[in-house]
Protein backbone atom coordinates (compact mmCIF):
# COMPACT_ATOMS: atom_id res chain seq x y z
CA UNK A 1 0.00 0.00 0.00
CA UNK A 2 1.21 3.52 -0.78
CA UNK A 3 0.16 6.05 1.87
CA UNK A 4 0.69 9.79 1.96
CA UNK A 5 0.51 12.09 4.98
CA UNK A 6 0.16 15.79 5.58
CA UNK A 7 3.38 15.86 7.59
CA UNK A 8 3.71 19.57 8.27
CA UNK A 9 3.07 19.12 11.99
CA UNK A 10 5.42 16.14 12.18
CA UNK A 11 8.32 18.33 11.08
CA UNK A 12 7.35 21.79 12.32
CA UNK A 13 5.59 21.21 15.65
CA UNK A 14 7.29 19.89 18.77
CA UNK A 15 4.11 19.54 20.83
CA UNK A 16 0.78 17.70 20.64
CA UNK A 17 -0.08 17.58 16.94
CA UNK A 18 3.55 17.05 16.05
CA UNK A 19 3.87 14.18 18.52
CA UNK A 20 0.67 12.60 17.19
CA UNK A 21 1.99 12.77 13.63
CA UNK A 22 5.45 11.42 14.43
CA UNK A 23 4.16 8.63 16.66
CA UNK A 24 1.63 7.46 14.07
CA UNK A 25 4.04 7.57 11.13
CA UNK A 26 6.81 5.85 13.11
CA UNK A 27 4.45 3.13 14.32
CA UNK A 28 3.09 2.36 10.87
CA UNK A 29 6.59 2.33 9.41
CA UNK A 30 7.80 -0.10 12.08
CA UNK A 31 4.86 -2.51 12.20
CA UNK A 32 3.92 -2.33 8.50
CA UNK A 33 7.27 -1.99 6.68
CA UNK A 34 5.84 -3.51 3.51
CA UNK A 35 3.97 -0.28 2.81
CA UNK A 36 5.54 2.86 1.40
CA UNK A 37 4.93 6.24 3.04
CA UNK A 38 5.20 9.73 1.54
CA UNK A 39 5.48 12.68 3.91
CA UNK A 40 4.31 15.99 2.41
CA UNK A 41 5.78 18.97 4.22
CA UNK A 42 6.99 22.53 3.67
CA UNK A 43 10.80 22.79 3.30
CA UNK A 44 12.75 21.54 6.31
CA UNK A 45 15.31 23.52 8.26
CA UNK A 46 15.60 21.28 11.33
CA UNK A 47 18.39 18.73 10.78
CA UNK A 48 17.09 16.53 13.60
CA UNK A 49 13.83 16.08 11.71
CA UNK A 50 15.74 15.01 8.61
CA UNK A 51 17.59 12.43 10.69
CA UNK A 52 14.27 11.08 11.94
CA UNK A 53 13.13 10.36 8.37
CA UNK A 54 16.49 8.82 7.47
CA UNK A 55 16.04 6.32 10.29
CA UNK A 56 13.29 4.54 8.33
CA UNK A 57 13.75 2.86 4.95
CA UNK A 58 10.16 3.31 3.81
CA UNK A 59 9.65 7.03 4.59
CA UNK A 60 9.91 9.44 1.67
CA UNK A 61 10.09 13.19 2.11
CA UNK A 62 8.16 15.37 -0.38
CA UNK A 63 8.54 19.17 -0.32
CA UNK A 64 7.85 21.89 -2.92
CA UNK A 65 10.76 22.36 -5.33
CA UNK A 66 9.94 25.61 -7.15
CA UNK A 67 10.61 29.10 -5.82
CA UNK A 68 7.01 30.29 -5.31
CA UNK A 69 5.79 27.17 -3.52
CA UNK A 70 8.90 27.13 -1.35
CA UNK A 71 8.38 30.76 -0.48
CA UNK A 72 4.65 30.45 0.23
CA UNK A 73 4.31 26.82 1.25
CA UNK A 74 0.78 27.33 2.58
CA UNK A 75 -0.37 27.85 -1.02
CA UNK A 76 1.31 24.60 -2.02
CA UNK A 77 -0.37 22.67 0.81
CA UNK A 78 -3.80 24.12 0.10
CA UNK A 79 -4.01 24.47 -3.68
CA UNK A 80 -1.29 22.37 -5.33
CA UNK A 81 -0.90 19.34 -3.12
CA UNK A 82 -3.78 17.45 -4.72
CA UNK A 83 -1.86 17.45 -8.02
CA UNK A 84 1.16 15.91 -6.28
CA UNK A 85 -1.04 13.30 -4.60
CA UNK A 86 -2.67 12.26 -7.88
CA UNK A 87 0.69 12.13 -9.65
CA UNK A 88 2.17 9.81 -7.01
CA UNK A 89 -0.65 7.26 -7.34
CA UNK A 90 -1.32 6.95 -3.62
CA UNK A 91 -3.80 4.46 -2.22
CA UNK A 92 -4.51 6.61 0.87
CA UNK A 93 -3.88 10.24 1.79
CA UNK A 94 -4.19 11.08 5.49
CA UNK A 95 -4.50 14.64 6.79
CA UNK A 96 -3.10 14.24 10.28
CA UNK A 97 -4.17 17.57 11.70
CA UNK A 98 -7.67 18.60 10.61
CA UNK A 99 -6.84 19.53 6.99
CA UNK A 100 -7.21 18.13 3.49
CA UNK A 101 -6.02 20.00 0.38
CA UNK A 102 -8.53 21.52 -2.01
CA UNK A 103 -9.44 19.15 -4.81
CA UNK A 104 -8.64 15.95 -2.91
CA UNK A 105 -12.03 14.59 -3.97
CA UNK A 106 -10.96 14.74 -7.63
CA UNK A 107 -7.75 12.73 -7.28
CA UNK A 108 -9.25 9.24 -7.11
CA UNK A 109 -7.28 8.71 -3.90
CA UNK A 110 -9.09 7.64 -0.73
CA UNK A 111 -8.68 10.24 1.99
CA UNK A 112 -8.72 10.23 5.78
CA UNK A 113 -8.58 13.21 8.13
CA UNK A 114 -7.88 13.17 11.86
CA UNK A 115 -9.87 15.62 13.97
CA UNK A 116 -8.31 16.03 17.40
CA UNK A 117 -10.91 18.22 19.06
CA UNK A 118 -13.47 20.96 18.52
CA UNK A 119 -12.42 23.04 21.50
CA UNK A 120 -12.59 26.20 19.40
CA UNK A 121 -16.36 25.64 19.12
CA UNK A 122 -16.98 24.39 22.65
CA UNK A 123 -14.83 27.09 24.29
CA UNK A 124 -14.71 29.99 21.80
CA UNK A 125 -13.43 32.36 24.49
CA UNK A 126 -10.01 30.71 24.28
CA UNK A 127 -9.57 31.55 20.58
CA UNK A 128 -9.41 34.77 18.55
CA UNK A 129 -12.41 35.37 16.28
CA UNK A 130 -10.44 35.06 13.02
CA UNK A 131 -8.87 31.77 14.13
CA UNK A 132 -12.29 30.31 14.89
CA UNK A 133 -13.55 31.25 11.42
CA UNK A 134 -10.52 29.72 9.70
CA UNK A 135 -10.70 26.52 11.76
CA UNK A 136 -14.40 26.09 11.08
CA UNK A 137 -13.89 26.44 7.33
CA UNK A 138 -10.96 23.99 7.25
CA UNK A 139 -12.60 21.40 9.51
CA UNK A 140 -15.90 21.53 7.63
CA UNK A 141 -14.18 21.12 4.26
CA UNK A 142 -12.06 18.20 5.46
CA UNK A 143 -14.94 16.33 7.06
CA UNK A 144 -17.11 16.84 3.98
CA UNK A 145 -14.64 15.41 1.48
CA UNK A 146 -12.81 12.77 3.57
CA UNK A 147 -13.82 9.19 2.98
CA UNK A 148 -13.33 8.61 6.68
CA UNK A 149 -12.93 10.94 9.66
CA UNK A 150 -10.74 9.74 12.52
CA UNK A 151 -11.63 11.08 15.97
CA UNK A 152 -8.98 10.54 18.63
CA UNK A 153 -11.59 9.82 21.32
CA UNK A 154 -15.31 9.24 21.79
CA UNK A 155 -15.71 12.81 23.08
CA UNK A 156 -14.40 14.21 19.79
CA UNK A 157 -16.67 11.87 17.83
CA UNK A 158 -19.68 13.13 19.79
CA UNK A 159 -18.63 16.73 19.15
CA UNK A 160 -18.24 16.10 15.41
CA UNK A 161 -21.75 14.72 15.25
CA UNK A 162 -23.22 17.48 17.44
CA UNK A 163 -21.40 20.57 16.17
CA UNK A 164 -20.61 19.74 12.54
CA UNK A 165 -23.41 17.30 11.75
CA UNK A 166 -21.06 14.54 10.56
CA UNK A 167 -22.71 11.17 10.02
CA UNK A 168 -22.01 8.75 12.83
CA UNK A 169 -20.90 5.98 10.46
CA UNK A 170 -18.33 8.27 8.82
CA UNK A 171 -16.40 8.79 12.06
CA UNK A 172 -14.01 6.17 13.41
CA UNK A 173 -12.49 6.48 16.90
CA UNK A 174 -8.82 5.49 16.83
CA UNK A 175 -6.90 6.41 19.94
CA UNK A 176 -3.45 7.92 19.77
CA UNK A 177 -0.35 6.68 21.51
CA UNK A 178 2.64 8.31 23.16
CA UNK A 179 6.36 7.92 22.56
CA UNK A 180 7.71 4.40 23.28
CA UNK A 181 10.31 5.94 25.58
CA UNK A 182 7.55 6.03 28.23
CA UNK A 183 6.97 2.26 27.99
CA UNK A 184 10.19 1.24 29.76
CA UNK A 185 10.83 1.84 33.45
CA UNK A 186 14.19 3.42 34.30
CA UNK A 187 16.43 2.36 37.16
CA UNK A 188 16.41 4.62 40.20
CA UNK A 189 19.95 5.87 39.61
CA UNK A 190 19.03 7.05 36.11
CA UNK A 191 15.98 8.91 37.45
CA UNK A 192 17.97 10.63 40.22
CA UNK A 193 20.77 11.55 37.82
CA UNK A 194 18.35 13.07 35.30
CA UNK A 195 16.41 15.04 37.92
CA UNK A 196 19.58 16.36 39.52
CA UNK A 197 20.50 17.89 36.17
CA UNK A 198 17.47 20.15 36.65
CA UNK A 199 18.27 20.70 40.35
CA UNK A 200 15.28 18.60 41.41
CA UNK A 201 15.42 16.33 44.45
CA UNK A 202 13.03 14.93 47.03
CA UNK A 203 9.41 13.81 46.63
CA UNK A 204 7.09 15.72 44.34
CA UNK A 205 3.74 16.01 42.57
CA UNK A 206 3.95 16.54 38.80
CA UNK A 207 1.95 18.42 36.18
CA UNK A 208 2.93 18.51 32.48
CA UNK A 209 1.31 20.71 29.85
CA UNK A 210 1.15 24.19 28.39
CA UNK A 211 0.53 26.83 31.04
CA UNK A 212 -2.72 28.18 29.70
CA UNK A 213 -6.08 28.84 31.29
CA UNK A 214 -7.87 25.82 29.84
CA UNK A 215 -5.36 23.43 31.39
CA UNK A 216 -6.03 24.91 34.82
CA UNK A 217 -2.62 24.53 36.48
CA UNK A 218 -3.37 27.48 38.75
CA UNK A 219 -6.06 25.45 40.52
CA UNK A 220 -3.44 22.79 41.21
CA UNK A 221 -1.12 25.40 42.73
CA UNK A 222 -4.00 26.72 44.84
CA UNK A 223 -4.81 23.19 46.03
CA UNK A 224 -1.16 22.66 46.89
CA UNK A 225 -1.09 25.90 48.89
CA UNK A 226 -3.96 24.59 51.01
CA UNK A 227 -2.24 21.35 51.92
CA UNK A 228 1.43 22.37 51.97
CA UNK A 229 1.62 21.73 55.73
CA UNK A 230 0.02 18.29 55.43
CA UNK A 231 2.53 16.84 52.95
CA UNK A 232 6.27 17.11 52.47
CA UNK A 233 6.12 16.97 48.67
CA UNK A 234 7.06 19.75 46.29
CA UNK A 235 5.10 20.59 43.14
CA UNK A 236 6.68 20.65 39.68
CA UNK A 237 4.98 22.20 36.66
CA UNK A 238 6.56 21.44 33.28
CA UNK A 239 5.42 23.67 30.43
CA UNK A 240 5.60 27.00 28.68
CA UNK A 241 3.17 29.87 29.01
CA UNK A 242 2.63 33.60 28.71
CA UNK A 243 0.15 35.67 30.70
CA UNK A 244 -1.30 32.65 32.50
CA UNK A 245 2.18 31.62 33.59
CA UNK A 246 2.73 35.10 35.02
CA UNK A 247 -0.54 34.73 36.93
CA UNK A 248 0.69 31.43 38.38
CA UNK A 249 4.08 32.89 39.29
CA UNK A 250 2.43 35.84 41.04
CA UNK A 251 0.26 33.48 43.06
CA UNK A 252 3.29 31.38 44.04
CA UNK A 253 5.02 34.51 45.33
CA UNK A 254 1.92 35.72 47.17
CA UNK A 255 1.79 32.44 49.10
CA UNK A 256 5.57 32.23 49.69
CA UNK A 257 5.77 28.96 47.77
CA UNK A 258 8.96 29.70 45.83
CA UNK A 259 10.83 26.94 47.67
CA UNK A 260 8.07 24.35 47.10
CA UNK A 261 6.63 25.02 43.62
CA UNK A 262 8.87 24.98 40.53
CA UNK A 263 8.08 25.80 36.91
CA UNK A 264 10.40 24.17 34.36
CA UNK A 265 10.21 25.14 30.70
CA UNK A 266 13.46 23.59 29.50
CA UNK A 267 12.85 19.86 30.03
CA UNK A 268 13.75 17.84 26.95
CA UNK A 269 11.30 15.20 25.74
CA UNK A 270 14.03 12.63 26.29
CA UNK A 271 14.11 13.44 30.02
CA UNK A 272 10.35 13.48 30.59
CA UNK A 273 10.09 9.75 31.48
CA UNK A 274 12.39 10.32 34.44
CA UNK A 275 10.15 13.14 35.71
CA UNK A 276 7.03 11.00 35.41
CA UNK A 277 8.63 7.97 37.02
CA UNK A 278 10.19 10.02 39.82
CA UNK A 279 6.83 11.54 40.79
CA UNK A 280 4.58 10.15 43.52
CA UNK A 281 1.51 11.61 41.84
CA UNK A 282 0.53 13.19 38.53
CA UNK A 283 -2.21 15.85 38.62
CA UNK A 284 -3.97 17.06 35.47
CA UNK A 285 -7.00 19.21 36.40
CA UNK A 286 -7.63 20.47 32.84
CA UNK A 287 -11.12 21.73 32.01
CA UNK A 288 -11.18 20.08 28.57
CA UNK A 289 -8.81 18.25 26.21
CA UNK A 290 -8.83 16.52 22.86
CA UNK A 291 -7.31 13.49 24.55
CA UNK A 292 -4.78 14.18 27.30
CA UNK A 293 -1.55 12.48 26.29
CA UNK A 294 0.19 13.32 29.62
CA UNK A 295 -2.34 11.03 31.31
CA UNK A 296 -1.26 7.96 29.34
CA UNK A 297 2.41 8.95 29.62
CA UNK A 298 1.94 8.89 33.38
CA UNK A 299 0.09 5.56 33.39
CA UNK A 300 2.81 3.96 31.26
CA UNK A 301 5.25 5.33 33.85
CA UNK A 302 3.32 3.60 36.68
CA UNK A 303 2.53 6.91 38.35
CA UNK A 304 -0.98 7.36 39.82
CA UNK A 305 -3.13 10.03 38.19
CA UNK A 306 -5.70 12.54 39.38
CA UNK A 307 -7.53 14.28 36.55
CA UNK A 308 -10.88 15.89 35.75
CA UNK A 309 -14.33 14.42 35.36
CA UNK A 310 -15.98 14.45 31.95
CA UNK A 311 -14.53 15.26 28.52
CA UNK A 312 -12.12 12.57 27.27
CA UNK A 313 -10.44 12.04 30.63
CA UNK A 314 -12.13 8.75 31.64
CA UNK A 315 -11.21 7.33 28.22
CA UNK A 316 -7.53 8.12 28.76
CA UNK A 317 -7.36 7.48 32.50
CA UNK A 318 -9.39 4.31 32.89
CA UNK A 319 -11.29 3.01 35.94
CA UNK A 320 -8.58 3.39 38.59
CA UNK A 321 -7.58 6.98 37.92
CA UNK A 322 -9.12 9.42 40.40
CA UNK A 323 -11.43 12.11 38.97
CA UNK A 324 -12.30 15.52 40.38
CA UNK A 325 -14.41 18.55 39.46
CA UNK A 326 -11.93 20.82 37.68
CA UNK A 327 -13.66 23.84 39.21
CA UNK A 328 -13.19 22.62 42.79
CA UNK A 329 -9.86 23.44 44.41
CA UNK A 330 -11.10 21.85 47.65
CA UNK A 331 -11.91 18.52 46.00
CA UNK A 332 -8.53 18.45 44.27
CA UNK A 333 -6.67 19.18 47.51
CA UNK A 334 -8.60 16.49 49.35
CA UNK A 335 -7.95 13.89 46.65
CA UNK A 336 -4.22 14.68 46.57
CA UNK A 337 -3.91 14.01 50.31
CA UNK A 338 -5.98 10.83 49.97
CA UNK A 339 -3.80 9.33 47.23
CA UNK A 340 -0.49 10.34 48.81
CA UNK A 341 -1.37 8.97 52.26
CA UNK A 342 -3.11 5.73 51.24
CA UNK A 343 -0.29 3.45 50.05
CA UNK A 344 -2.61 0.57 49.12
CA UNK A 345 -4.75 2.85 47.00
CA UNK A 346 -1.74 4.41 45.31
CA UNK A 347 -0.26 0.98 44.53
CA UNK A 348 -3.53 -0.25 43.02
CA UNK A 349 -3.77 2.90 40.87
CA UNK A 350 -0.23 2.30 39.61
CA UNK A 351 -0.63 -1.39 38.78
CA UNK A 352 -4.11 -1.33 37.28
CA UNK A 353 -3.41 1.92 35.45
CA UNK A 354 -0.42 0.30 33.75
CA UNK A 355 -2.56 -2.65 32.67
CA UNK A 356 -5.29 -0.38 31.32
CA UNK A 357 -2.94 1.80 29.27
CA UNK A 358 -1.74 -1.13 27.15
CA UNK A 359 -4.67 -0.36 24.83
CA UNK A 360 -2.75 2.76 23.78
CA UNK A 361 0.49 0.93 22.96
CA UNK A 362 1.92 1.95 19.58
CA UNK A 363 1.49 -1.57 18.17
CA UNK A 364 -2.24 -1.46 18.89
CA UNK A 365 -2.91 2.07 17.61
CA UNK A 366 -0.91 1.31 14.45
CA UNK A 367 -2.92 -1.87 13.89
CA UNK A 368 -6.20 0.02 14.25
CA UNK A 369 -5.14 2.69 11.77
CA UNK A 370 -3.88 0.22 9.19
CA UNK A 371 -7.15 -1.71 9.46
CA UNK A 372 -9.00 1.50 8.63
CA UNK A 373 -6.79 2.12 5.58
CA UNK A 374 -7.31 -1.42 4.31
CA UNK A 375 -11.07 -1.08 4.67
CA UNK A 376 -11.02 1.82 2.20
CA UNK A 377 -9.02 0.26 -0.65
Amino acid sequence: MIIGFDAKRAFHNSRGLGNYSRDLISGLSKYYPESEYFLYTPPLKDLQMKKWVEGYDNLNLVSPDDFLNKKISSLWRTFNLSKEIKKKGLDIYHGLSHELPLGIENTGVKSVVTIHDLIFIRYPEYFPYIDRKIYLKKFTHSCKYADKVVAICEQTKSDLIEFLGIRKDKVEVIYQTCSPRFYTLLDQEKIIRTLSGYEISGRYILNVGALEQRKNALSLVKAFARLKKEISHNLILIGNGKSYRVEIENYIKSKNLESRVFILDNVSHRDLPAFYQGADLFCYPSHFEGFGIPIIESLFSKTPVITSKGSCFPEAGGPKTEYIDSQSVEELASKIVEVLTDKDKSYQMMEEGRNFVEKFHRSKTSENMMSLYKSLV
